[in-house]
């Protein structure tokens, strides 16, 4: 989706449902004309649930740093949630043998199978990991975020993950073993239980393109600007966005300026809230 992960300062859900400036009010049915008040046992419920889905988290990722001078250590992710594929970045990628993880959902698997094939030919370049069936927030809670609807219970955010990793083997592609869901916010029992499913989470230390809405020039300097040990987060499945032109060039620099790339399984990474611990550590074994 355009507006995943979108870095915009967005207030955490307030324990009314809504979501602060960025994302369109849950209606209060209490006010709402006509409609009596919730009932006490669903009112304490729906309650419950908001002041659960106001610790949703966006987890932070870093991979070991190379500590050279002159040569920085960065692992380039790219998220293909669905639509197309942005042939400026991946061209680039290619001919430039530039490694990088893609994360992608079902939906985009379907859409693309020219770009599938490319991806499996160039198996020394690209970690291919998980992103989900539906690009639907791995949250288990109702909720909305930026305006996507989140899972909203522990069997649909099974079914989001589980989903996403089917239609991976189906096209042929390793089994995976990271995940990050739409929009890249999570609650704390939701990680829990994609850890438990086998699955690293896969956080970031820099929004290269705002969600592939920022300008060329802004999405560019972003990414040009990645120090040693940065996870860059970025799309390569909007390729009428001029985020995608900033994308492909700052990729170009990096690789000027001497940058090590490097794939999410190469490499020693630390996620914060229990996103990469030993999995029986994470969930308190």
């Amino acid at each position: 989706m355009p507006h995943a992960h979108l870095i915009l300062s967005a207030s955490l859900l307030m324990a009314t449902g809504a979501i602060a400036n960025d994302a369109p009010s849950l209606p209060d049915p209490a006010r709402s004309s006509g409609l009596a008040p919730a009932k006490p046992a669903i009112a304490a419920h729906a309650g419950a649930a908001r002041a659960k889905a106001a610790t949703l988290v966006e987890p932070q990722l870093r991979v070991a740093r190379s500590n050279a001078a002159g040569r920085p250590r960065v692992a380039l992710t790219f998220d293909a949630c669905m639509g197309k594929t942005d042939d400026r970045i991946l061209s680039v990628l290619v001919s430039e043998r530039i490694p990088a993880t893609i994360f992608v959902t079902a939906r985009w698997l379907r859409s693309n199978p020219q770009a599938v094939t490319i991806l499996r030919q160039n198996a020394d370049l690209f970690e291919v990991e998980n992103h989900g069936q539906n690009h639907i927030p791995a949250v288990d809670v109702p909720a909305s975020i930026y305006g996507i609807a989140a899972a909203g219970s522990t069997d649909a955010v099974r079914q989001e993950v589980a989903g996403g990793a089917d239609a991976m083997r189906e096209a042929g592609i390793a089994p995976p073993h990271w995940f990050r869901g739409s929009t890249a916010k999570y609650d704390a029992s939701a990680i829990r239980q994609i850890r438990t499913m086998g699955y690293k989470i896969a956080g970031y230390s820099l929004n290269g393109d705002g969600g592939s809405m920022l300008g060329a020039a802004v999405a560019e300097r972003k990414i040009a600007a990645a120090r040693d040990g940065d996870v860059v987060i970025a799309h390569i499945n909007q390729p009428t966005h001029t985020a995608g032109e900033g994308v492909a060039r700052a990729l170009l620099t990096l690789k000027k300026r001497g940058v090590e790339f490097v794939k999410l399984q190469d490499v020693e990474q630390t996620g914060d809230h229990d996103t990469t611990r030993n999995i029986a550590t994470a969930i308190g074994q």
